[in-house]
């Protein structure tokens, strides 16, 4: 196991130490459900209207993208005069289109590829289904054209049935271009492809945005913890430095004790002759003496104790002295890994900081595609 990966890994336990657990994103967190995305999040709405036109202009076929509602979501593209002017103009012929579009879409829902199909009014209309991972979230509705010559007649009664003036209706009608149902479907698949392609590349696109903007807000989190875990790391060593010092006057005194214990031990030898020799000259005074006798007794006794109390006091003083060496080696050792640890967590942090810079670069490069 080499070095810096120990250092990254002791930085992460103090990491979690410090400040709980991070809750890191996952990744997969931030990939919303298909349910939840709309075609603005996925595709450029201006550049579909855009594209939406110009394909319209060129095969002189109307136009309009819905989101899964039926709502639109970009401006209708060469629609007829016959279609906007009358039958979309009374309630019920609104109405009538709203269920031919949706029997529309519910075709291409199904089957998940262009479906043509005849309007309510007579006219040939198709739904391109734009999918995404085998869920529908939006359809090209397209048409307004004939495949024949119109049968007056039935337009006609059409009218009637909706309330628009006949006359106007069939003269409508009749400018509406007759085009080969072949083509119409050719029209339809070529729109179903580019729409579909459109929506796998801006679904990756914003895939791309939403990975980049977990990772940025991941390593933010990270970034901050880490600059307080360097601060932090860098009170630890000073405080390990003053417990150093500290030691160092314990081991002091514990040398001065020492020296007074053999001082106390001198005195008590002394101590104990003198009071020897007190006993002797008790002695030979006789009965004059056997009081000064029962002290120099008591000064021997007391001579003896506070050698004992002396050599006690000794070898705990010892065992004090050795676990201070003890701590001593473990203090330089623990120092010296705490600045190894402040030096990882710097090294950690500039790491943190130049990934963050990287999912920046992820960020616009998604922004630029």
């Amino acid at each position: 196991m080499s070095y810096n990966y120990t250092k990254l890994v002791y930085s992460i336990k103090i990491l979690n130490k410090q400040r709980g657990e991070i809750k890191v994103k996952s990744l997969s967190e931030n990939t919303d459900d298909l349910d939840q995305l709309e075609l603005k999040n996925i595709i450029d709405l201006e550049f579909l209207q855009k594209f939406q036109d110009n394909f319209a202009k060129s095969m002189n076929i109307a136009s309009v993208t819905v989101d899964t509602h039926g709502n639109p979501v970009t401006n209708p593209s060469c629609y007829t005069e016959f279609c906007s002017g009358f039958t979309q103009s009374t309630s019920v012929g609104k109405s009538r289109c709203a269920e031919s579009h949706k029997r529309g879409g519910e075709e291409a829902s199904r089957t998940g590829k262009p479906a043509i199909y005849r309007c309510h009014a007579g006219l040939v209309d198709f739904a391109a289904p734009i999918m995404l991972e085998g869920k529908q979230i939006g359809t090209i509705l397209g048409g307004q054209i004939l495949p024949e010559v119109p049968n007056e007649a039935s337009f006609i009664d059409t009218a009637e049935e909706i309330g628009v003036n006949k006359e106007g209706y069939i003269s409508a009608v009749k400018k509406v271009r007759i085009v080969d149902e072949e083509n119409i479907r050719a029209a339809a698949e070529v729109l179903f492809i580019l729409a579909n392609t459109l929506s796998k590349i801006g679904y990756e696109q914003y895939k791309l945005k939403q990975v980049a903007g977990t990772l940025s807000d991941n390593f933010s989190q990270i970034s901050a913890t880490m600059e307080e875990l360097a601060a932090s790391s860098i009170n630890v060593s000073e405080n390990q430095r003053v417990l150093n010092k500290e030691i160092n006057t314990v081991q002091e005194v514990s040398k001065k004790i020492n020296q007074i214990l053999d001082a106390i031990k001198t005195i008590a030898n002394q101590t104990k002759m003198l009071g020897l020799n007190a006993s002797i000259e008790a002695a030979r005074a006789g009965e004059a003496g056997k009081g000064f006798g029962v002290v120099a007794t008591e000064i021997r006794k007391l001579s003896d104790d506070s050698k004992n109390t002396a050599d006690i006091i000794g070898k705990l003083t010892l065992d004090i002295q050795q676990s201070v060496n003890k701590t001593i080696e473990i203090s330089k050792s623990t120092l010296i890994t705490t600045q190894q640890q402040a030096d990882a967590v710097q090294e950690t942090a500039a790491s943190v900081e130049e990934v963050m810079s990287l999912t920046d670069q992820l960020h616009e490069l998604a922004d630029s595609l």
